[in-house]
């Protein structure tokens, strides 16, 4: 079994500062399994809102809830938005007997709800699949399977792709419709595969509302709902006062790697090789891990029209830094990279590629293999 202890810690340390705390992200990513750690799943204070027993427990919820003591856990709370307001009254209650651990499937309804009625009382912590620091050296098998937690421990790579390819599917039919999602589950997934293979790109509209025979504020809708439960990451582009025409369209990326393989129907690690969308496959892999080891306070993409693009802009500690992301032997300095450093006023920018060695390109440019990313911003930047 794979410890999840930094989310572990980061739970522990906000209900040490906030009454209640919401650990959202897709199903199936652990966080039941992570809660059970915190409160005894057969514990008076643990309701599963798929469990009869559990709904039957909060049958009066307010009388339920407010004679209990600690922590209380409430998992899948999106099947219950009524509880939000009474969460509220328990919440300020002087001195306060409990504090609410709250788990959710990112539905978008959910995040608004709380955030309307659980305002200044609420941390939120958002979880994914297994990432690096969690299993190690494992890169290219992460790669392949994703973090989905069944999906990597599978016994082999043609389970996980059977595991994966069953959960979309479920979660189209069924997941997506429990959170009030009402679109055919034929249609959302035709966008989703296409998406998929639209990895890495700007966003344009115009050819999935025309491949689809719908319309442009559909399309982005589709988008967003996949947005909105953690599927799909968006990218939005910085904005520098500069005279250079920038792109203004966020990019888009499939957030687990094994979820976007599935979908392009890659097994194996070879296939995924092989196959025209390794480089951007392999780039988005490469985001993800980094938006959370570094854990910048904003994440951006910068292009211009003129062709000049870095893949990750964020900042930290009130500093600019990018990330260019090259699966190459030996990468070197680009007009891109120039031109960043003279308009964006980057403190540093890393090169991340699959090599062993670490070398300079300029005094504040470095070329960093990817395995230094489990050191987080230190192990990139230093």
């Amino acid at each position: 079994m794979i410890k999840r202890t930094k989310y572990k810690k980061h739970i522990k340390e906000a209900l040490g500062r906030s009454r209640a705390v919401a650990l959202l992200g897709p199903r199936q990513c652990g966080k039941t399994t992570l809660a059970r750690e915190i409160v005894d799943k057969d514990s008076p204070n643990y309701f599963d809102l798929e469990d009869p027993s559990s709904l039957m427990g909060l049958a009066d919820p307010k009388t339920t809830l407010a004679s209990l003591q600690d922590i209380i856990v409430i998992d899948e709370v999106q099947r219950r938005p009524d509880l939000f307001p009474i969460l509220r009254v328990l919440l300020d209650r002087t001195p306060l007997p409990a504090k609410f651990l709250i788990l959710g499937s990112a539905s978008p309804d959910l995040l608004r709800q709380s955030s309307e009625s659980l305002a200044g009382r609420l941390e939120m912590i958002e979880m994914g699949g297994f990432n690096l620091s969690e299993v190690g050296q494992e890169f290219s098998r992460l790669w392949l399977r994703g973090g989905f937690p069944l999906s990597f421990l599978a016994k082999n790579d043609m389970d996980s792709f059977t595991w994966r390819k069953n959960f979309i599917q479920a979660f189209l039919e069924r997941d997506l419709r429990q959170q009030g999602i009402d679109i055919p589950a034929v249609s959302l997934h035709r966008f989703w595969t296409m998406l998929a293979h639209s990895h890495g790109r700007i966003w344009n509209a115009a050819p999935f509302a025309a491949s689809l025979g719908i319309s442009e504020p559909t399309v982005r809708r589709y988008l967003d709902i996949l947005t909105g439960v953690f599927m799909v990451r968006q990218i939005q582009p910085w904005h520098a006062n500069i005279k250079k025409r920038q792109v203004k369209a966020p990019k888009v990326y499939i957030r687990d790697t094994g979820v976007l393989n599935s979908l392009l129907g890659l097994k194996t690690e070879a296939e995924v090789l092989r196959h025209p969308s390794c480089g951007s496959s392999w780039e988005g892999y490469v985001i993800e891990e980094v938006i959370h080891l570094v854990e910048p306070d904003d994440v951006y993409f910068w292009a211009t029209h003129n062709g000049a693009e870095i893949d990750l802009v964020f900042s930290k500690g009130g500093r600019m830094y990018g990330v260019e992301i090259k699966r190459a032997d030996a990468p070197t300095v680009t007009p891109s990279m120039r031109i960043a450093f003279e308009d964006l006023k980057l403190e540093r920018l890393a090169v991340i590629y699959p090599g062993k060695k670490r070398y300079s390109l300029h005094k504040k440019i470095d070329v960093v293999p990817f395995e230094t990313i489990l050191s987080g911003m230190k192990g990139i930047f230093k």
